[in-house]
């Protein structure tokens, strides 16, 4: 009897032993991605939403769906995903995952997903998003890895890597999967909004992975 599993029900233990996941010692991202120094209007802008935040956080709990609007949606317009080469897709299911030798079945469904395409077609998906609901008491954006490792997972079949993050609003921790025949990931210090310096970093992080996917556009990467 086939068992299937919600991907939000996975342990980082399950998706290394199903999907054959294995980590590699982080590398600076700067290896992977060029950075760029931000401008002053991007600085003021990227000022206003870690504010808005610190106003939201201090009053209680965040939703998901306050992430996804009030935080992530202005980020990445001004990381400049909101462009006609990119398509930007919420709650997207994603197709089933039949592992045979385990004969079980993994569903689920991506918060955000940014796929690059052509005039005519998709050509590859280059970021994925997992949001996690934010609480006071603060719920680790690590947490949201084994759904991302997992939704990912099948992309891999056709480039040879792709970006990810997890989030809980305030926190923010990029990932790079890279394709293989044991498929393996890589993941960053977590960026924090709230702090100068740290939401910079985010913000550059945000633009050089939009800016490779818009310069390479018929080219499957990440």
């Amino acid at each position: 009897m086939t068992l299937t599993i919600d991907a939000r029900n996975l342990r980082l233990r399950d998706v290394q032993r199903l999907l054959k996941f294995s980590e590699q010692l982080n590398e600076p991202i700067t290896s992977l991605l060029s950075l760029e120094s931000l401008t002053e209007f991007e600085q003021r802008e990227l000022q206003i939403i870690s504010n808005i935040f610190n106003e939201y956080y201090a009053s209680g709990k965040i939703s998901e769906g306050q992430i996804k609007f009030l935080f992530l949606a202005p980020l990445m317009k001004l990381a400049g995903f909101y462009q006609p080469s990119i398509k930007i897709t919420l709650e997207e299911n994603i197709a089933d995952i039949y592992i045979e030798d385990e004969d079980t079945n993994i569903k689920g469904r991506i918060d955000i997903l940014a796929v690059k395409k052509t005039q005519k077609q998709t050509i590859s998906t280059p970021f994925w998003i997992v949001v996690i609901e934010s609480k006071n008491s603060g719920i680790n954006a690590t947490e949201g890895l084994p759904q991302l490792l997992t939704y990912a997972y099948q992309s891999l079949e056709y480039q040879t890597s792709t970006w990810g993050v997890t989030t809980n609003g305030m926190d923010y921790q990029f990932v790079y999967l890279q394709s293989g025949s044991s498929p393996t990931y890589q993941v960053f210090p977590k960026l924090d909004i709230t702090r100068a310096e740290s939401a910079i970093e985010l913000l550059q992080i945000l633009k050089a992975i939009c800016n490779i996917n818009s310069l390479n556009l018929s080219v499957p990467l990440n």
